[in-house]
């Protein structure tokens, strides 16, 4: 089994704030078990003041947990690849509008970026799903991206099957386990 002791993990946060907290607290987790953790946040994330919390409060905590700087530009993702700055990407939150420009090559955030530069040196990328319409109209995304080579998905299941029957939430406390699995390149199951 793969140990996270020395490992460079991005995470990219993106717009699902009300998982925040919860990503936040598998970064520290991540940082505990010895990995040095780079941030990314999307456009989004980065300045929208939401409910769940201020941006300048979470790019803060951030900061401070994982002593590196936040990449929040384009520009800066982009030199994931050149640089090889990660062993692996994890996107989480990952919302269904992220995972769409995925799923389409639409590369316009930041968080999309570090995506498509790390990809490109053949490295693994884990996907923690936060989205209102999994089941819905993002599921042919889920599918596309599923099946894409070093793309991983962390467990999944249904948000609240009454009110919102479309909402799917990856398992947060499955994130490291599906960062061990992913690193022997291998895709943690069940998956839903």
């Amino acid at each position: 089994m793969v140990d996270l002791l020395g490992l460079k993990i991005g995470v990219a946060l993106c717009g699902s704030f009300c998982t925040f907290e919860k990503a936040i607290s598998q970064i520290s987790q991540m940082i505990l078990q010895g990995a040095n953790v780079f941030p990314i946040m999307s456009f989004n994330s980065a300045t929208m003041d939401t409910r769940f919390g201020r941006a300048e409060d979470f790019k803060k905590r951030l900061v401070e947990i994982t002593n590196n700087k936040i990449i929040d530009t384009i520009q800066l993702a982009e030199e994931v690849g050149p640089k090889d700055m990660f062993d692996i990407l994890v996107m989480m939150p990952c919302t269904g509008n992220t995972l769409a420009k995925i799923a389409n090559g639409i590369t316009d955030t930041p968080a999309v970026m570090a995506c498509k530069a790390h990809l490109r040196n053949g490295k693994p990328v884990v996907i923690s799903i936060a989205t209102n319409d999994g089941l819905g109209l993002n599921m042919k995304n889920i599918g596309i991206v599923m099946s894409t080579k070093n793309i991983y998905f962390v467990p999944f299941e249904q948000d609240d099957c009454k009110k919102k029957p479309n909402s799917i939430i990856a398992k947060l406390d499955m994130v490291i386990p599906t960062i061990y699995e992913a690193m022997e390149r291998r895709q943690i199951q069940p998956v839903i």
